[in-house]
Order: C-alpha cells, then sequence, then structure tokens
C-alpha cells in the first residue's frame, strides 16, 4: 500500500509538472532578424511621473504588457496587436499605445487585473510586411 501512495503521488507531480508550460525567463521571442522584448506588470508598480508620461492609469487591478520589437540592435516600429484571455475563456483585447523616447521604442497595453488568475496572452506583431505570433502564460496577482 505505501508503494501506490508513492506511486500516486509522483504521478501527480509528474502531470503537473508536465501541465505547467516552461517560462522562458529572457521575455523574448526570435523571428529571423527580427527579436521581440516583452514583459508584463502591475500598473501600480510605474512611479507616477512615469505612469502621466505615459498616459498610463496606475492601479493594483490594472496590468500592463510592454512589448519592444529590435532588428538586429536597433529598435523598429511595428504594429502589435494582442489578446489576454482568462481559463474559461473570457478574452479582452489589449489595445497597444506606442511610445517612442530617446531612441527607443516600445509598445503598452492595459489589461485588467481582478483578482489571481492565470492569464494566456496572444500578441502579434508585424514589421516589414512580415508578420510573427506567439502566445505566453502568466499568472497575475492584483498589487498590494
Amino acid at each position: 500500500m505505501n508503494r501506490l501512495a508513492v506511486f500516486l503521488l509522483t504521478a501527480c507531480l509528474g502531470a503537473s509538472a508536465m501541465a505547467a508550460d516552461i517560462i522562458d525567463s529572457k521575455r523574448q521571442k526570435e523571428f529571423g532578424d527580427i527579436t521581440v522584448h516583452y514583459n508584463t506588470f502591475t500598473s501600480s508598480f510605474l512611479q507616477p511621473e512615469t505612469a502621466q508620461a505615459v498616459g498610463v492609469v496606475r492601479s493594483k487591478n490594472k496590468g500592463l504588457i510592454n512589448v519592444t520589437v529590435i532588428k538586429g540592435v536597433t529598435p523598429v516600429s511595428a504594429q502589435v496587436t494582442g489578446t489576454v484571455k482568462d481559463l474559461s475563456g473570457k478574452s479582452e483585447i489589449l489595445t497597444f499605445k506606442q511610445i517612442t523616447e530617446k531612441g527607443a521604442i516600445y509598445y503598452l497595453a492595459p489589461y485588467s487585473v481582478p483578482q489571481q488568475e492565470v492569464r494566456i496572452f496572444t500578441i502579434n506583431v508585424e514589421t516589414g510586411g512580415k508578420a510573427h505570433g506567439f502566445s505566453f502564460n502568466q499568472e497575475l496577482f492584483p498589487a498590494e
């Protein structure tokens, strides 16, 4: 009986490990000579003056996704679109705003964070006549 309990525990832990997505610690995707960097966080982490400068509302229940498109070592303009979906399938369209400052180009989109949960982000980037897409999962926590 003891062996059965150990086997079941091992099987459960193994299955949950296989079900979990591997998180890309670099938070980037490469498409030929294009590299897309991405990150998401709660907007309350922004300093008030930074949030005001980029037109973002700071809130513990608002997340931001930041996307940057690089060709070689140079930031490039792109058309960035996407969605964020909860595990029940409820989807929210991400509306990206281009921010250009001091040679940097990045795209910010707010989304709601009503509670702790895993969300699935789908990002589409079009630049130079080529479209690239990717998805990633992120567990989100409303800020305290």
